[in-house]
């Protein structure tokens, strides 16, 4: 999978022949759409291609009217039968999610497939307009990448001048996987004035110890509500670590936080709202 920039998907093709090219050439709309993860999904909605979508992936259930549309596998698994009956003329793919051998049979099967890239919050506003160009929705998924960047500037503005508070999100706890620099989450932690403990790391979801965390010391521990009310209960054998000594343990809605989409605006207003508290709590203990 390509690791290029954004609009890397907008590759500049060079070529030797000599029959001269179309500059006024403009790409075909696709009428038959298969989604093969559910942030997909979202986006081809977000971007007013809803009506389009033939087939979505599993766990595709925003918005509601997703939940109607064939299923035709998840992340690991393809029902090439059912995708055969729906005939689609293009097929999205998650860049950071879709197996690369996924990718190629489906391609090897005759499928045109494009893949999106949606690791960093910049990359929603070029995957809708992505998405909105080959779905013939130009102008309103332009309209939908300017409205998610103003929110995420107001956001920054509301939050400018916060006091730093060091931070941990835990993705899952067995095994223990949180995000770098380059993911998202950690994004939005910056955005809300935190700074994430391990964005220093290589991988975008990285793999670390429990001795690294606690060595760390964060002031602060998020996860998604996925991880239920007993999310951090290991966390407790640790009771002099900053962030147990505040009470800074604090869950972020799971639905709108583990997709890449405009509804992250959803996720850091919860996520800036938790840190906030959070510098009160470390103020309240300090006094």
């Amino acid at each position: 999978m390509t690791r290029a920039l954004a609009l890397a998907w907008l590759t500049t093709l060079v070529c030797g022949c000599s029959e001269p090219v179309d500059e006024k050439f403009e790409p075909a709309s696709y009428e038959r759409i298969v989604t093969l993860a559910p942030n997909l999904t979202e986006l081809v909605f977000a971007v007013g291609a809803g009506a389009k979508l033939v087939g979505v992936s599993a766990w595709s259930d925003y918005p509601a009217e997703a939940t109607d549309l064939p299923v035709v596998g998840d992340a690991f698994t393809v029902d090439q039968e059912q995708l055969a009956l729906l005939n689609p003329d293009l097929l999205l793919v998650w860049e950071s999610g879709t197996p690369a051998h996924t990718v190629d049979e489906l391609r090897k099967a005759g499928y045109t497939v494009e893949q999106v890239r949606t690791r960093g919050l910049a990359d929603i506003g070029m995957a809708m307009r992505q998405i909105g160009e080959l779905a013939g929705e130009s102008a309103e998924a332009r309209a939908a990448a300017e409205k998610f960047r103003d929110e995420l500037l107001s956001l920054r503005e509301q939050n400018a001048g916060r006091e730093p508070i060091s931070v941990f999100y835990q993705v899952s706890a067995r095994p223990l996987y949180t995000v770098n620099r380059e993911h998202y989450i950690s994004e939005l932690i910056e955005i809300c004035g935190g700074r994430n403990i391990f964005d220093d790391l290589a991988d975008l979801a990285p793999a670390v110890s429990v001795e690294a965390v606690v060595d760390r010391n964060p002031e602060v521990m998020l996860a998604s509500t996925d991880a239920g009310d007993d999310g951090f209960s290991e966390w407790q054998r640790w009771p002099a670590m900053s962030a147990n000594l505040y009470g800074n343990l604090f869950l972020i809605p799971a639905d709108e936080i583990a997709r890449a989409t405009p509804r992250l605006i959803v996720a850091g207003g919860a996520l800036c709202l938790a840190l906030q508290q959070a510098r009160f709590n470390r103020d309240a203990f300090s006094e």
